[in-house]
Protein backbone atom coordinates (compact mmCIF):
# COMPACT_ATOMS: atom_id res chain seq x y z
CA UNK A 1 0.00 0.00 0.00
CA UNK A 2 2.89 2.75 0.64
CA UNK A 3 4.52 1.26 -2.08
CA UNK A 4 1.09 2.22 -4.40
CA UNK A 5 0.85 5.76 -2.55
CA UNK A 6 4.50 6.31 -3.54
CA UNK A 7 4.07 5.86 -7.05
CA UNK A 8 0.78 7.91 -6.97
CA UNK A 9 2.35 10.72 -5.47
CA UNK A 10 5.66 10.59 -7.86
CA UNK A 11 3.09 9.81 -11.17
CA UNK A 12 0.42 12.79 -10.06
CA UNK A 13 1.00 16.29 -12.33
CA UNK A 14 2.86 18.85 -10.48
CA UNK A 15 0.09 21.77 -11.46
CA UNK A 16 -2.22 19.29 -9.82
CA UNK A 17 -0.49 19.58 -6.52
CA UNK A 18 -0.02 23.25 -6.79
CA UNK A 19 -3.76 23.93 -7.14
CA UNK A 20 -4.59 21.63 -3.90
CA UNK A 21 -1.87 23.57 -1.75
CA UNK A 22 -3.09 25.25 0.98
CA UNK A 23 -1.72 28.98 0.58
CA UNK A 24 1.37 30.14 2.63
CA UNK A 25 0.91 33.32 4.40
CA UNK A 26 3.36 36.64 3.42
CA UNK A 27 6.11 36.10 5.61
CA UNK A 28 7.51 39.36 4.47
CA UNK A 29 4.84 41.75 6.01
CA UNK A 30 6.31 42.03 9.80
CA UNK A 31 4.00 41.13 12.47
CA UNK A 32 3.71 43.90 15.02
CA UNK A 33 4.20 42.79 18.80
CA UNK A 34 3.22 44.61 22.21
CA UNK A 35 5.78 46.43 23.85
CA UNK A 36 6.55 44.05 27.04
CA UNK A 37 3.99 44.73 29.96
CA UNK A 38 5.86 47.29 32.58
CA UNK A 39 4.12 48.76 35.52
CA UNK A 40 4.19 52.47 34.06
CA UNK A 41 2.67 50.08 31.11
CA UNK A 42 0.27 48.21 33.25
CA UNK A 43 -0.78 51.16 35.16
CA UNK A 44 -1.92 53.46 32.12
CA UNK A 45 -4.41 50.61 31.15
CA UNK A 46 -5.64 50.52 34.58
CA UNK A 47 -6.40 53.85 34.88
CA UNK A 48 -8.25 53.42 31.66
CA UNK A 49 -10.14 51.06 33.05
CA UNK A 50 -11.09 53.24 35.93
CA UNK A 51 -10.00 56.69 36.27
CA UNK A 52 -9.86 56.86 40.00
CA UNK A 53 -7.71 53.53 40.20
CA UNK A 54 -5.08 54.43 42.98
CA UNK A 55 -1.26 53.58 43.04
CA UNK A 56 0.41 52.70 45.84
CA UNK A 57 3.83 51.02 44.93
CA UNK A 58 3.77 48.49 43.09
CA UNK A 59 0.24 47.75 43.74
CA UNK A 60 -2.82 49.27 42.04
CA UNK A 61 -6.47 49.37 43.88
CA UNK A 62 -9.37 50.24 41.45
CA UNK A 63 -12.99 48.72 40.31
CA UNK A 64 -14.89 46.91 37.42
CA UNK A 65 -18.29 47.21 37.45
CA UNK A 66 -18.56 47.90 41.33
CA UNK A 67 -16.11 45.33 42.10
CA UNK A 68 -12.72 45.96 43.88
CA UNK A 69 -9.73 44.43 42.21
CA UNK A 70 -5.88 44.61 43.32
CA UNK A 71 -3.13 43.82 41.16
CA UNK A 72 0.24 43.45 42.64
CA UNK A 73 3.20 43.68 40.62
CA UNK A 74 7.17 42.99 40.74
CA UNK A 75 8.94 43.96 37.81
CA UNK A 76 12.27 42.28 39.23
CA UNK A 77 10.60 38.69 39.60
CA UNK A 78 8.65 39.42 36.66
CA UNK A 79 5.87 38.66 38.09
CA UNK A 80 1.79 39.83 38.38
CA UNK A 81 -1.14 39.31 40.27
CA UNK A 82 -4.96 40.53 39.71
CA UNK A 83 -7.15 39.52 42.77
CA UNK A 84 -10.94 40.01 44.02
CA UNK A 85 -11.78 39.88 47.57
CA UNK A 86 -14.74 37.00 47.71
CA UNK A 87 -15.51 36.12 51.72
CA UNK A 88 -14.17 34.86 54.90
CA UNK A 89 -12.08 31.68 54.55
CA UNK A 90 -13.29 31.18 57.74
CA UNK A 91 -16.34 28.57 58.03
CA UNK A 92 -15.07 27.18 54.01
CA UNK A 93 -16.20 23.36 54.26
CA UNK A 94 -14.53 20.68 52.65
CA UNK A 95 -17.69 20.39 50.01
CA UNK A 96 -17.04 24.32 49.34
CA UNK A 97 -12.97 23.92 49.09
CA UNK A 98 -13.52 20.78 46.34
CA UNK A 99 -16.24 22.99 44.38
CA UNK A 100 -13.54 25.38 43.99
CA UNK A 101 -10.60 23.18 42.96
CA UNK A 102 -13.12 21.63 40.54
CA UNK A 103 -13.81 24.84 39.32
CA UNK A 104 -9.86 25.55 38.88
CA UNK A 105 -9.74 22.65 36.29
CA UNK A 106 -12.69 23.93 34.15
CA UNK A 107 -14.86 26.16 34.66
CA UNK A 108 -12.83 29.27 36.52
CA UNK A 109 -10.60 29.06 33.18
CA UNK A 110 -7.94 32.07 33.65
CA UNK A 111 -8.63 33.15 37.41
CA UNK A 112 -8.67 30.78 40.54
CA UNK A 113 -9.85 30.51 43.47
CA UNK A 114 -7.33 30.97 46.45
CA UNK A 115 -7.14 31.21 49.94
CA UNK A 116 -4.55 33.56 51.41
CA UNK A 117 -4.66 35.55 55.04
CA UNK A 118 -8.26 34.43 56.20
CA UNK A 119 -9.63 35.26 53.07
CA UNK A 120 -10.96 33.69 49.97
CA UNK A 121 -9.82 35.21 46.53
CA UNK A 122 -10.41 35.57 42.48
CA UNK A 123 -6.56 35.46 41.51
CA UNK A 124 -4.84 35.54 38.29
CA UNK A 125 -1.36 35.45 38.12
CA UNK A 126 1.05 35.31 35.49
CA UNK A 127 4.49 36.52 34.06
CA UNK A 128 4.61 40.75 33.66
CA UNK A 129 6.45 41.48 30.62
CA UNK A 130 4.85 38.79 28.23
CA UNK A 131 1.09 40.09 29.32
CA UNK A 132 -0.69 41.52 26.61
CA UNK A 133 -3.57 44.29 26.52
CA UNK A 134 -6.40 42.24 25.67
CA UNK A 135 -4.88 39.11 27.96
CA UNK A 136 -5.59 41.40 31.16
CA UNK A 137 -8.54 42.66 29.97
CA UNK A 138 -9.63 39.23 29.57
CA UNK A 139 -8.37 38.11 33.24
CA UNK A 140 -9.61 40.86 34.86
CA UNK A 141 -12.88 40.13 33.56
CA UNK A 142 -12.55 36.36 34.48
CA UNK A 143 -11.14 37.05 37.94
CA UNK A 144 -14.25 39.17 38.91
CA UNK A 145 -16.67 36.49 37.28
CA UNK A 146 -14.76 33.92 39.09
CA UNK A 147 -15.73 36.09 42.43
CA UNK A 148 -19.29 36.98 41.24
CA UNK A 149 -20.51 33.33 40.47
CA UNK A 150 -19.06 31.67 43.65
CA UNK A 151 -21.34 29.48 45.24
CA UNK A 152 -22.97 29.41 41.69
CA UNK A 153 -21.54 28.72 39.00
CA UNK A 154 -18.09 29.15 40.00
CA UNK A 155 -17.05 30.51 36.53
CA UNK A 156 -14.93 32.60 34.77
CA UNK A 157 -17.30 33.31 32.44
CA UNK A 158 -15.36 33.08 29.17
CA UNK A 159 -16.57 29.65 28.27
CA UNK A 160 -19.86 28.82 28.30
CA UNK A 161 -22.09 26.35 26.55
CA UNK A 162 -25.59 26.38 25.65
CA UNK A 163 -27.92 29.15 24.92
CA UNK A 164 -28.01 31.56 28.02
CA UNK A 165 -27.19 35.04 28.55
CA UNK A 166 -23.50 34.57 30.41
CA UNK A 167 -21.31 34.81 27.29
CA UNK A 168 -23.15 37.95 26.10
CA UNK A 169 -22.54 39.41 29.16
CA UNK A 170 -19.22 38.41 29.42
CA UNK A 171 -18.39 39.61 25.87
CA UNK A 172 -20.13 43.11 26.57
CA UNK A 173 -17.58 43.93 29.58
CA UNK A 174 -14.75 42.38 28.00
CA UNK A 175 -15.47 44.87 24.74
CA UNK A 176 -16.29 48.12 27.25
CA UNK A 177 -13.09 47.14 29.14
CA UNK A 178 -11.25 47.04 25.85
CA UNK A 179 -12.71 50.38 24.47
CA UNK A 180 -11.52 52.34 27.62
CA UNK A 181 -8.32 50.83 26.88
CA UNK A 182 -8.41 51.26 22.85
CA UNK A 183 -5.38 53.90 23.07
CA UNK A 184 -2.89 52.07 25.35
Amino acid sequence: MFRALTLALMLCPLPLLAQQAVPVPDLAEPQVAEPPMTLERLAGIITALDADAVAQGPTLQFNIDGIPVMIVADAGADRMRAMVPIASAEGLSAQDLLRMMQANFDTALDARYAVANGRLWGVFIHPLSPLERDQLISALVQTVNVARSYGQTYSGGAQVFGGGDSNGIYRELFEELKKKGEAL
